[in-house]
């Protein structure tokens, strides 16, 4: 009996005769007079197909779980049918096998501080091999990095300890650029003495209610008072003998 198969842009046939293959379809209308005769169609459109978390071992013995995106489409359709039982299943093997090597070579540290490298080293790793069961592989990303309970409070307190000897190291470098300002301030108060005193009366100018007693540096000179108006010649009294002359 005759039959119609309509292949899509983006999809292939493979046709086969009495379950022998004889060749590729391309996109169309296609009539099919043989009983004997069919046509399987696949799709050959990018997808994405999601690992879910995998526990994996670091090369420190740390177990960690990664979920990762893996970009793919079909390239060989005669490989990818005819080869493996299902090439999803093992295109999907493939990429757990080398993110375990990838993981394998790494310490928790470098791990965590090389996320973004992972899936161009998985993709490297696992290209070829998927190659030839017929597959593509476009892209591999991880999603999600997840460490254990424990772990992440190890971790937790090795960032928190961190971030104290920052803090500590701040505060040192705070300190001694202070001492280093305040020796640089004495040398040049040892050396120009009346800075201290003009020092004193800036500070003095935003305040206010304040009793300063100001005192003079020891290697500073002799102040000079201006002189003091001489005392009036005093009138003799007019009791005193001064002012008589008697006999």
């Amino acid at each position: 009996m005759a039959g119609r198969t309509t292949i899509y842009e983006w999809q292939c046939g493979l046709k086969y005769r009495s379950g022998r293959f004889i060749g590729l379809v391309g996109p169309g209308r296609h009539w099919v007079f043989r009983s004997s005769d069919k046509i399987r169609v696949v799709d050959m459109r990018l997808s994405v197909v999601a690992i879910a978390g995998q526990e994996v071992i670091t090369s420190d013995g740390v177990s960690v779980r990664l979920s990762m995106a893996v970009q793919q489409k079909l390239v060989d359709p005669a490989v990818a049918l005819h080869d493996v039982v299902s090439y999803l299943d093992a295109g999907y093997s493939l990429v757990q096998v080398a993110l375990r090597e990838a993981v394998s070579t790494l310490t928790v540290d470098d791990l965590l501080q090389k996320r973004e490298t992972i899936g161009p080293e998985v993709l490297r790793r696992s290209v070829e091999p998927a190659r030839a069961i017929g597959l593509e592989l476009v892209a591999i990303d991880v999603k999600d990095l997840m460490l254990s309970g424990p772990m992440k409070k190890v971790f937790g307190q090795v960032v928190e300890a961190r971030q104290q000897g920052l803090a500590a190291l701040e505060r040192a470098r705070g300190e001694t650029a202070a001492l280093r300002s305040l020796a640089n301030a004495a040398r040049m108060v040892e050396d120009n003495p009346s800075l201290l005193q003009l020092r004193l009366l800036q500070q003095l100018e935003t305040t206010s209610g304040n009793t300063v007693v100001l005192g003079m540096p020891p290697s500073a000179g002799p102040v000079v008072l201006p002189a003091q108006p001489a005392a009036r010649n005093r009138q003799p009294h007019p009791g005193s003998e001064a002012g008589h002359d008697e006999g």
